[in-house]
Parts: structure tokens; C-alpha cells; sequence
């Protein structure tokens, strides 16, 4: 370590010890416990911060229950992932909820009861692509977001290293100004904001985890966009959704054509106190009106299943062609058979 305070080692290790710091203070405050500072590894902040409680003492802390940021995915202090292959629509995904957030508006299937503020962290997107995509949501959007609500980070824009690695303790304090009073963190991507991590190295992510528990103690809920690897699962180490409320995967249709652009099955994987309709899989098809204006069409995946398999036998396909070419189960695709032949008949 050298002698200069803004040695890059210094300073990450600088920063480190203040996240810690204040970590324990905070604890401390809220169990009403005495604030000692110094490095004292007896210390009676450190040696009473563990301090059990009773169930009575549980029970009487004034803790607000949590709100929804966008109901039904995401809570007040809420991690939540959303993955996809590249080229899938992720970022539309980002962007439509972010403003949704901002607004008070609603996203696909899900609404934002209020409007609050957010922070949108983007690291690879040209900087002119990701403008004209959020001025086309702007246009379109039912309600309007207060002109603060919604900020933007764009590390196209940032001439120097871009905006870094996001698992550096550095890097974490020079955005910590930009936090206060943001509601909703969004992290586009992973891959971008945090370079050196190993995507199946579980210790490389634990820097990120322990980062994103800071935050939801600060009230901060964050949504996270991470790329699926090879089998369709979110690529890298599983212990990325321990602490997850919510896993969110976007799949194209097995009859999906590229000419298509955005068109996606949408898959809760994994969600707390998501259940019954909210946690049914649907699809989602971004088309234009005839202003070119963006338009999200939704359809129950359902739906989407008993029109293709229809169209099929009306083309004279067998139920076995019909499960090979479309990947739906052939007992699925027997199924509609049968209702579309007692319908043919009712009728």
C-alpha cells in the first residue's frame, strides 16, 4: 500500500471499512444500542450487535410492511432478476419498467401504485439507441413522470473506463452520492457493470450481494438484467437468487421468427408471495401503430398455445406433428384437439 490516500488499494479498502462502519452503526441505532466507534473488536457496538431478541420484542417493533414499487414483482426493498438470451428484449423489459416506476404508470401486466424515483444504470447500450427508446416510451406513456423522477447513468456516455465495475467497493462509494433518495436501482446488465466477476464464481459475486443488502437496508429495491446461459437458465452461480423476491425469465416462442423483433413468453421462475393468476406465464409482443408508436400486446400463453395448435389441424398436421414442430406437449396439443372437435360439434 502506498503513502498517497487516492492509491486505487487505499481507497477501495477505504471504502470497504466505511460500508462496514456504517453497517454497524446503523444496526446499533435501531436496537437502540450505544454507537461506539474505532476499531475495538470489543467494542460494545460490536459485542452486543448480535444481540438476540425476544419474541416479545420482536413483535413490538414499529417495522412498516412493505408496499409494492411495481405490483406484483417487485416490493419496497425487493431484488428482483430478470434474464433472458441476448437479443430478447431485456432492456425493453428495463426501460418499460423503469418509467412505469417513475410514472406511476403501468408495465405489460403489472402496475406501480404510485410514482417513485428511480435510477437507471445502463452499461453497454449506445447512448443514441437508448435515448430514442425511452423518448418512444415517454410519447406513449398514459401518465407522465415528474421531470426528477427518473434519473439515467449511460456508460457510453462516460469517456473514461465507463462506469466501472460495480463489484468494486470504489466504484459502489463514488455512485453512493447518486442514491440518496432513489427508490428503484436498475442494473443493465451484469455482464457490463461487473466485468471481472467470474459469471459461476460464487465468492466474486459475494461482493455484489453483500452491496445489494446495503441497499435494501437503505429502502432501495433494485432490479437486476443478467443474460441466460446455455441451458436457459440465468447464466453463472445459482447463489445469485438466495436473496432474490423475484426471477423473472423472458423466452422466445418456439414458432418465433427474427422478423418479429420483440415477442416473448414471460416466466416467474421464482417469487415471493406471487401466486394463482399473477404467477401464470404469459407472452408479450411489442408491435407499432400506424404512427409507429409502440404497442405492447399481451396474451395468455394459453391463448397463444390453443391458436397455434388450431391453425395446425386445420392444416392437416397429425397431434404428433403439431408437438414436434411446436414443442407443446402432445397431451396439450390432444387436449385442444378434443375441444376444438366438441365445439365443431355443439355447433
Amino acid at each position: 500500500m502506498t503513502d498517497d490516500p487516492w492509491d486505487a488499494p487505499s481507497w477501495r479498502e477505504a471504502a470497504a471499512d466505511y460500508h462496514e462502519a456504517r453497517d454497524r452503526e446503523e444496526v446499533a441505532r435501531k436496537r437502540g444500542l450505544k454507537v461506539v466507534t474505532g476499531d475495538n473488536p470489543n467494542s460494545e457496538t460490536r459485542s452486543e450487535r448480535l444481540r438476540p431478541m425476544t419474541l416479545s420484542e420482536l413483535f413490538d417493533l414499529d417495522i412498516k410492511a412493505r408496499e409494492m414499487v411495481l405490483s406484483p414483482i417487485l416490493p419496497e426493498k425487493g431484488l428482483v432478476m430478470v434474464y433472458a438470451y441476448r437479443g430478447v428484449g431485456k432492456t425493453h423489459v428495463a426501460l418499460g419498467i423503469a418509467y412505469a416506476v417513475a410514472s406511476g404508470g403501468a408495465f405489460l401486466k403489472w402496475s406501480a401504485p404510485k410514482a417513485r424515483r428511480v435510477l437507471l444504470i445502463d452499461g453497454e447500450m449506445p447512448a443514441v439507441a437508448l435515448r430514442d427508446r425511452l423518448a418512444s416510451i415517454v410519447a406513449t406513456a398514459k401518465k407522465e413522470a415528474e421531470p426528477d423522477a427518473m434519473r439515467v447513468i449511460a456508460g457510453d456516455l462516460i469517456e473514461e473506463g465507463g462506469i466501472g465495475n460495480l463489484a468494486d467497493p470504489a466504484v459502489q462509494a463514488e455512485l453512493n452520492k447518486y442514491l440518496d433518495n432513489v427508490d428503484l436501482l436498475i442494473l443493465d446488465n451484469l455482464s457490463s457493470l461487473t466485468a471481472v466477476i467470474r459469471d459461476n464464481d460464487q465468492e466474486s459475486w459475494t461482493t455484489i450481494q453483500q452491496w445489494l443488502l446495503r441497499l435494501r437496508r437503505r429502502g432501495i429495491s433494485v432490479l437486476l438484467l443478467h443474460h441466460a446461459g446455455k441451458a436457459g437458465e440465468q447464466r453463472g452461480t445459482s447463489r445469485r437468487e438466495d436473496v432474490l423476491d423475484a426471477s423473472i425469465s423472458l423466452r422466445r416462442p418456439s414458432d418465433y421468427v427474427s422478423s418479429e423483433g420483440a415477442r416473448f413468453e414471460v416466466h416467474i421462475e421464482k417469487g415471493r408471495g406471487i401466486a394463482g393468476d399473477d404467477a401464470k406465464p404469459f407472452e408479450a409482443k411489442l408491435t407499432a401503430d400506424p404512427e409507429g408508436r409502440p404497442i405492447w400486446t399481451i396474451h395468455e400463453i394459453a391463448d397463444v398455445q390453443k391458436a397455434r395448435v388450431e391453425a395446425l389441424l386445420d392444416d392437416g398436421l397429425s397431434v404428433r406433428d403439431i408437438a414436434e414442430e411446436t414443442g407443446i406437449p402432445k397431451s396439450t396439443v390432444h387436449r385442444i384437439k378434443k375441444a376444438k372437435e366438441l365445439s365443431a360439434d355443439a355447433q
